[in-house]
């Protein structure tokens, strides 16, 4: 339902103008367009949301057993002074659960009984961008479709894997952009 790129530059197009009515239909017309790159991400977690008059209220999280150098960096603002000990309990607990059986099995079945919402933690890899940037960029992403279990499941499936744009979009597929950080004028 969502993926994050990086604006790689712009360029220009040439393409007919399809508007019956206007003065340029069936015209050739330069349009500017922006070129994004879009390293695949990194699914890390999800959260189970539960509905609440209220709205939406976080009732879970899971985490993957193993989080990379450039997701932990977005968990500190100074990586190297840091003793960058993050997640490294939750790491064990994993592990030592993973000996047993499933991993985080409690968390997993409250998920799957309660919850009406499931959204991905997914990362982005930064360090395949020619950015000179560290630190992944992380986001929710909405699963749809299915029971809550058969989402759970699926996110769990995926836990530390790369998810390519095009297994998220097809080739000519009408989608919305939407800018989060700032532009510079180019």
């Amino acid at each position: 339902t969502a993926f994050m790129s990086y604006k790689a530059g712009m360029t220009h197009i040439v393409r007919d103008v399809d508007r019956p009515g206007s003065k340029l239909h069936k015209k050739e017309i330069a349009e500017a367009v922006s070129i994004l790159e879009a390293p695949p991400m990194v699914i890390v977690g999800f959260v189970g949301y539960v509905e609440t008059p209220r709205g939406l209220r976080a009732l879970t999280s899971v985490w993957a057993g193993h989080l990379s150098e450039e997701c932990k960096r977005r968990f500190y603002k100074a990586w190297h002074k840091s003793k960058q000990k993050a997640y490294t309990k939750y790491q064990k607990r994993w592990a030592d659960a993973s000996k047993d059986g499933s991993p985080m099995a409690a968390e997993i079945d409250r998920a799957k009984k309660y919850c009406q919402v499931i959204r991905a933690i997914c990362h982005t890899q930064v360090g395949k961008v020619k950015l000179g940037q560290k630190k992944a960029h992380i986001k929710e992403i909405q699963i749809n479709g299915g029971s809550t279990a058969d989402k759970v499941d699926f996110v769990t499936g995926l836990f530390e894997q790369e998810v390519k744009v095009a297994d998220v979009f097809s080739q000519d597929e009408m989608i919305d952009v939407i800018g989060v950080t700032k532009g510079h004028g180019f």
